[in-house]
Order: C-alpha cells, then sequence, then structure tokens
C-alpha cells in the first residue's frame, strides 16, 4: 500500500519543480527568510578580536605593492568609495566556481592560481576582498553565514561573505565579493544584521550598490531572494591577521546565533562545527576593530 502513495509523492513533488523537491527531502536549504533577534547586551570582556596593523604587516604589504592597490584607492576620500573599489576589484579577480579550491587558502595563493585561469568559491572572494581592505587600512574580516537548517541539509547550506569597518562612519559593512555587492538603507551601508533586518522590514528603501552604481531593482530582488536563506547564523575569526594567530579558550571564531535557536554543531549532516563560542548578543559580534 505505501508504494502507491510513495509514488504519487514523488510525482506531485517533481511536478512542482526540481527545487522544491529537494526542499523537501532536506537536500538543500529552504529559501525563506526567517524572523531573528539578538540581544544587544554589554560586550564580553573575553572575546578580543586582533586585525592587522597594515603598517608593519608584511604580508599585507606584498599584497598592496604587487595589486597597486594603494594606487587604485588614493583618488578616494570616502571610505565606502574605497571600499566598493575593492570590491570591485576583487570581484573581477575570477570567475566563481563552487567545486574548485586553491592549494592554499591565503589571498597571495588565491590571487596567484587566478591569474593562472583558475576559479574558486566564495570562501575566496570573501577572504580576498577582507584581505585586500586590510592592506589599505580598512579592518576587514571573513564572514561566514549558514542556513537555520544547517544541520539537515545535504547541500547549499552556506555562504561566505566580507564586513569592513568604516572609521568614517562607525560601522561595520556586509559586501559580498561574488556578486560585487553592498546593501544600503537610507544612504547607510549595512552590517549582516541590519541587512537582514532590512529585508523583512525596509524592503523597499533597500538599495544594493557596488562601485558602479545602484543595482536595478531585478538584480536587487534576485540577489535578495538568494541571499535571504544564509542571513540567519553569523561567525567570524577572533584573529584576522595574517601571523600570530590566537584563538579563544581553544576556539578560533564566534558564532552569533538567534535568540532561542539550537547552536549548530553539524555543517551539511556530516561536517562538525566544532571551532566556535556561541553568542546571542550582536554586541559581542560588532565590537570596534582594535589592530594588533
Amino acid at each position: 500500500m505505501r508504494k502507491p502513495f510513495f509514488l504519487i509523492f514523488i510525482i506531485l513533488a517533481l511536478s512542482s519543480g526540481c527545487s522544491t523537491f529537494y526542499r523537501i527531502l532536506n537536500i538543500i536549504p529552504s529559501h525563506h527568510l526567517r524572523d531573528v533577534v539578538f540581544e544587544y547586551e554589554s560586550v564580553n570582556s573575553d572575546y578580543k578580536f586582533y586585525y592587522p596593523d597594515t603598517t608593519h604587516n608584511e604580508y599585507l604589504r606584498e599584497l598592496r605593492t604587487i595589486y597597486g592597490l594603494d594606487t587604485m584607492t588614493l583618488k578616494y576620500k570616502r571610505d565606502i568609495d574605497k571600499i566598493e573599489a575593492i570590491l570591485n576589484w576583487a570581484h573581477k579577480q575570477w570567475t566563481h566556481s563552487g567545486s574548485n579550491m586553491p592549494s592554499k587558502s591565503d589571498p597571495l595563493t588565491i590571487l596567484e592560481e587566478a591569474k593562472e585561469g583558475n576559479n574558486f568559491r566564495c570562501v575566496e572572494y570573501g577572504i580576498v576582498s577582507a584581505a585586500a581592505l586590510n592592506s589599505i587600512g580598512i579592518p576587514a574580516r571573513v564572514l561566514a553565514l549558514k542556513t537555520a537548517d544547517v544541520e539537515k541539509v545535504k547541500y547549499g547550506a552556506g555562504h561566505v561573505v566580507a564586513e569592513c569597518y568604516s572609521k568614517e562612519l562607525g560601522k561595520w559593512i556586509f559586501i559580498d565579493g561574488q556578486f560585487n555587492v553592498i546593501p544600503v538603507l537610507n544612504q547607510i551601508p549595512l552590517n549582516a544584521i541590519e541587512f537582514q533586518d532590512a529585508i523583512s522590514k525596509d524592503f523597499e528603501a533597500l538599495k544594493m550598490i557596488n562601485v558602479n552604481g545602484e543595482l536595478s531593482k531585478v538584480e536587487k530582488e534576485n540577489y535578495i531572494s538568494w541571499i535571504s536563506k544564509y542571513l540567519y547564523y553569523f561567525d567570524i575569526r577572533f584573529d584576522n591577521r595574517y601571523i600570530n594567530k590566537v584563538s579563544t579558550n581553544g576556539k578560533p571564531k564566534l558564532m552569533l546565533i538567534p535568540l532561542n535557536a539550537d547552536k549548530p554543531s553539524v555543517f551539511q549532516r556530516n561536517g562538525k562545527i566544532d571551532y566556535c563560542i556561541y553568542t546571542h548578543n550582536a554586541n559581542d559580534f560588532y565590537q570596534k576593530p582594535n589592530k594588533e
């Protein structure tokens, strides 16, 4: 008796589209934006973040010199203009490939192998754009995003972007190197959780920008439709330098999780998430950066 019912289920699922069918089977994530709430308490003094001293960091000096990043951004006065220029540059270094990885995950290796014709993942866009911004004195970090169903699905549970800190604006800014996009609301660039909030509360006023100006309505809607599912769990490294790295209580990363959400311990069914300290406090996550 079960076989006919199962066949009917398969036929109905397939007729509603492959994506829907895969979501039903928990193969790929649900595409829905989830409501999230965080705490905004006093910062936990145990959570210390490290960002590179651009002047004395030899690795970043080499990156800046080889790729002329100082020259590229010299004409700009505003932080946001420099950020847009660096993001656009990083975006153009290769074409996205979700399956190819560099031999090493440092920015210089990634860029050298990209020059040889290799294409890389969202991860590498995040690494390169963050490093390039750090090299010109704008603190930046790689930001990993995870879906609410990160433990259950088999594929597509994560995306990687970056965030950078504008001293001029006094805030963190979300930047996506793979898509060359920055979210802005009322002329203020947003961090990741502000972006998530704006999608649900201020969609019409929300804009997507890059060095070429504002994205079209269709481009905006397509990007937001795709990115929304990833704006649930957020994690960053405590140490964002390229030498002398340290961890906090043996864990290299801090994960921001919504109130009443589970602490994920598995990535895509079998990958261990055992590298994070967890917090509900957005103020822990968005501390003003201090250099090494």
